[in-house]
């Protein structure tokens, strides 16, 4: 009896373990699994390092992505990430050139006002 008290908080902290921690982790990989061989032509996705495009075709274990119109780079499909919704909101760093573009005609404008000299320097 003595023994099965000292080897029973060594099984219940392995099966504590395995439902924490093991269990869990292998269905993210095997959901990550089904998307990366769910992938088709024309789906948008992000890769783990965060950059956007869309699938232009799918080998074996190779995707190619066009990133932007006419340039095309080829990734493993471990690379993808996640598939982006056609109805999900641009992320932060795939905004349109306009949005930045209003930024600095208003930093300019007010430069122009000041007859280019700008306010916002600070002397020493």
């Amino acid at each position: 009896m003595g023994q099965l008290g000292s080897i029973l908080p060594l099984i219940l902290l392995v099966v504590v373990f395995y439902f924490l921690l093991i269990r869990p982790q292998r269905k993210r990989q095997q959901e990550a699994i089904k998307m990366q061989n769910s992938l088709a032509p024309g789906t948008r996705v992000m890769t783990t390092t965060g950059l956007f495009g869309t699938v232009v075709s799918v080998d074996n274990e190779d995707v190619i992505l066009e990133v932007s119109p006419g340039i095309e780079t080829r990734w493993v499909k471990a690379a993808i990430g996640r598939v982006i919704a056609p109805g999900e909101p641009p992320a932060a760093g795939e905004r349109d050139a306009d949005e930045s573009g209003e930024d600095t005609n208003e930093s300019e404008t007010s430069a122009d006002r000041n007859d280019g000299q700008d306010t916002n320097t600070k002397q020493s």
